[in-house]
């Protein structure tokens, strides 16, 4: 059974564009709070939604062609600009055709310059300026493990002591994502893993379901930032996770490097240390205990070379 407090826990976050503290709309929150804060709804977790074969029977029926009567609801529900799509919202054939959409270029311009990094994704991000330290990350006390994240004990330790950012995809955002910053992608490696929750409402639980979760990690060397890994991670209805660069290409700073399938995930950037400034509303944000929504390839970080 929910309790007031469980229902009143809804995540804040702050909008870098209306300059506003916001309450998030969670796609599926009663059905998402009873799977991790009740013991019944923990028991089906463990026995039925975190496995992939959930995932991938939800995904088939986003893509049936009877999933296409969805579109227009779910537009006019969560208030999207069909303006920004790169294709008319008739010629998407199902729903996950539409829900791993492109966008026009000009719908999210490039910002700054090559000293600058930009958020890999639309979403709430949430930046993690010294990944040694332990403190408030969706719970109190909790601390990202590198190693675990990028599932190599080298690599963790090369990036040890670094920072980094959490952005995270709601199933209502644009569900592609890009590069942070430019360079060479010379490592790309698929972990594979279960598919639990990447919402707060999950992470607050326990933030291990980041490193436990099937994800992709890629490196790109050679910008201002000297190494950067990019983590790709799926999540509860997300059986896909497409990767469009593979290693071996050069990428220019904000260009598409994978996207997702139906539902809500998270990608996680990561800088080396004394590599990255991070954006001063992101870390404001963090201070106040909450995520901060931005769009893909704006401002996210300086490096500390420039």
């Amino acid at each position: 059974m929910l309790t007031a407090a469980m229902a009143a826990a809804s995540p804040r976050f702050y909008h870098r564009y209306r300059q506003q503290t916001e309450t998030e709309a969670i796609y599926g929150e009663s059905a998402l709070r009873w799977a991790y804060e009740t013991a019944a709804g923990r028991g089906t977790l463990w026995a039925l939604l975190r496995r992939p074969a959930f995932s991938r029977y939800y995904g088939w029926r986003m893509n049936r062609p009877a999933s296409r009567r969805r579109i227009a609801p779910f537009i006019a529900e969560f208030e999207l600009d069909p303006e920004e799509f790169a294709q008319p919202v008739e010629s998407y054939a199902t729903f996950n055709e539409f829900f791993y959409r492109e966008l026009r270029p000009e719908a999210r311009p490039l910002r700054g310059d090559e000293h600058d990094a930009v958020f890999p994704a639309d979403g709430r991000h949430r930046g993690v300026p010294d990944l040694a330290a332990t403190g408030f990350l969706y719970a109190k006390g909790q601390q990202l493990s590198v190693v675990e994240l990028l599932g190599d004990r080298d690599l963790g330790a090369r990036f040890a002591g670094g920072s980094a950012i959490i952005s995270r995809l709601c199933p209502t955002d644009y569900h592609r994502f890009h590069a942070p910053v430019a360079g060479d992608l010379t490592r790309q490696v698929r972990l594979p893993g279960p598919l639990y929750s990447v919402n707060p409402i999950a992470l607050a639980r326990r933030i291990t379901y980041l490193w436990q979760n099937a994800r992709v990690v890629s490196l790109i060397e050679g910008s201002p930032f000297g190494a950067v890994a990019f983590v790709a991670i799926g999540a509860t209805c997300v059986g896909t996770i497409a990767m469009t660069k593979t290693p071996g290409q050069t990428v220019a700073r904000g260009d598409e490097l994978g996207y997702f399938a139906f539902g809500g995930s998270c990608v996680i950037t990561v800088f080396e240390p004394g590599a990255a400034q991070l954006a001063e509303d992101l870390l404001r944000a963090g201070d106040d205990e909450m995520e901060l929504y931005a769009q893909v390839r704006d401002l996210a970080a300086r490096a500390t070379s420039a």
